[in-house]
């Protein structure tokens, strides 16, 4: 069994808990996640089987999207509800159009520093463990991207209650973003929920809830093995492609260097709110390679000769079953 799965992730458990009950469900050991979300998160978790666990990479550096709900006039150490509270505002004065006016300074490539709880590490240290010693690391900060924050819904209060749709780029801290918004507006900000909708090619729309993926896996039902699981190529499909004929295959599964054309490909540029691709970038060294009968066989990466590509994440020839 290879493929991704498109989980929605119920609040309440760590990704790796996520990962742990597919590994007991599809029985192996070779499961993975990509992309964390904290435990009171929800929604878009993909989880990599078998062999596709070798293209985890390619969903760690694509963009995202989130619905995130923040509470103006709060602030709690963990930037969220799980924290200690630090201190307290009166929000009342805030408008929707204060918000609005104060978002704009977080579009693009812009400064993040990552919040003292959290899994960034320092000498090995995830800064979450020194934050619950009483000794939070001091993180600096670092460029991410923000393509788009759109207000959804305001309620004014005391303790107003705002409600963000967010298009990001890989390493984007939500929780920072809340915080910053409250420092910037001077009545502090700390996230109320969190659920991703957008992970690359997965979307929420065809997320399907833990339990029941994990009843499918331990059914072992073909029919529902193949609406749950996904190809690996999934990820890949930004790559250029080339096919090659059985002789070639045999080549790259030798670990030969093959002289071959790929046809052009581009790399998705994560969608904004409104759906509306914000732009394309030309895809690195790399393609993705075929069989005749259609099936992935590797990942090749250019060399510097021009046309001469080298396998990479060469995929095991899959027996059907009987």
């Amino acid at each position: 069994m290879r493929g991704f799965l498109n989980i929605d992730k119920p609040a309440g458990m760590t990704s790796f808990d996520v990962v742990r009950w597919i590994r007991r469900s599809a029985r192996t050991k070779r499961v993975g996640h990509g992309g964390t979300l904290d435990p009171a998160a929800t929604g878009v978790l993909p989880i990599a089987v078998g062999e596709a666990t070798r293209f985890v990479d390619e969903l760690l550096g694509g963009g995202k999207r989130y619905t995130a709900q923040l509470l103006l006039g709060r602030e709690t150490d963990t930037y969220d509800l799980d924290g200690e509270a630090m201190e307290t505002h009166d929000a009342s004065a805030v408008t929707r159009d204060d918000v609005e006016a104060a978002l704009r300074g977080f579009h693009g490539t812009i400064p993040q520093v990552p919040p003292a709880y959290s899994a960034v590490k320092r000498g090995g240290v995830p800064a979450y463990k020194a934050a619950r010693r009483g000794d939070p690391l001091t993180l600096e900060a670092r460029a991410v991207t923000v393509y788009a924050i759109d207000v959804v819904d305001f309620v004014v209060g005391a303790e107003a209650r705002v409600t963000l749709d967010i298009a990001c780029g890989s390493g984007f801290y939500v929780r920072s973003l809340v915080h910053d918004l409250g420092a910037v507006l001077g009545v502090g900000g700390t996230l109320a929920t969190l659920r991703r909708t957008r992970t690359g090619p997965f979307r929420i729309e065809d997320a399907i809830p833990l339990e029941r993926a994990c009843a499918i896996l331990e059914s072992g039902s073909t029919e529902g093995l193949e609406r749950l699981l996904h190809a690996p190529d999934v990820v890949l499909t930004g790559l250029p492609a080339v096919i090659v004929d059985p002789q070639q295959e045999t080549r790259l599964r030798q670990g030969l260097d093959l002289a071959v054309e790929p046809r052009p490909g581009y790399l998705e540029v994560p969608q904004g709110p409104t759906g509306d691709a914000r732009g394309r970038a030309q895809g690195p060294a790399r393609a993705r390679c075929y069989g005749t009968a259609g099936h992935l066989v590797a990942v090749l990466e250019a060399r510097s000769t021009p046309n001469v590509w080298h396998p990479s994440h060469v995929l095991s020839v899959e027996v059907p079953s009987p």
